[in-house]
């Protein structure tokens, strides 16, 4: 097993979490052929798998700011934009943004449009209320002639391409940051939910995560965030105190 994670990591050249994740469901295989006596014994009894925490990237509120109001001369820029900056405020992962039609919109119990719809990734549902940014941008496209003669609401470049526009529109929104689509998602759940005192379990059921450890990373991330506010904060007072 430990030889099969080292040629992961040389010949696939994979990193090492994604390492461990195609080790991980090889296991799965390998329990089930032990558990039904078609191997002798359990190849993984002594293998331990340790995955290293990543920090994800998300936009603070000042960037978040700086892509909505740039003016973008490119329709195609202008165009991405948009759809990242909903993600921002939905959530939405790029298989279900570029999936969302008429019937993934609701009214909720608070009358208000509603997003529920089921995730291609895990298969569990996602209930997000729609705010006021999200809703402005379905609307300067429910008349797009990209989409004017689908049920699609948004018109979705590929994730490749849209990856690539990304990285423009940083550099013209003095963005400092390897932009990514999936980056949009980080930013709904920690800028825009979390560090605004929503519960970390309503942004797992709006994120459709199946366990709340999966959300928790964003708040450990946020902790690191505070930790690191108030260390400016006892340095500031100390230089007063000195002065």
């Amino acid at each position: 097993m430990s030889s099969f994670e080292y040629y992961l990591k040389t010949e696939r050249k994979c990193s090492h979490n994604t390492a461990l994740k195609y080790v991980t469901n090889f296991k799965k295989i390998i329990r089930i052929a032990y558990a039904n006596d078609w191997i002798d014994k359990d190849p993984f009894f002594n293998w331990k798998a340790k995955l290293k925490i990543i920090e994800r990237e998300f936009l603070c509120n000042e960037e978040i700011q700086a892509m909505v109001t740039k003016d973008l001369h490119a329709t195609r820029l202008d165009q991405v934009r948009d759809i990242f900056i909903f993600c921002c405020f939905t959530g939405l992962a790029y298989a279900d943004l570029k999936k969302l039609s008429n019937e993934d919109i609701v009214t909720g119990i608070d009358v208000e449009r509603w997003i529920k719809i089921k995730r291609t990734k895990t298969d569990t549902r996602s209930n997000i209320p729609i705010l006021p940014t999200a809703q402005s941008i379905l609307d300067k496209y429910q008349n797009s002639p990209d989409i004017l003669n689908s049920n699609i609401l948004l018109p979705v470049l590929s994730n490749q391409k849209m990856n690539a526009y990304h990285k423009e529109t940083a550099d013209l929104c003095e963005i400092n940051k390897n932009l990514t689509f999936h980056i949009a998602r980080h930013t709904f759940a920690t800028t825009v939910t979390l560090t605004n005192g929503v519960s970390i379990e309503s942004v797992s059921k709006m994120l459709g995560h199946k366990s709340l450890r999966t959300t928790q990373h964003y708040a450990k991330i946020l902790d690191r965030k505070v930790s690191d506010d108030m260390q400016k904060i006892t340095l500031a007072f100390y230089r007063k105190k000195g002065g």
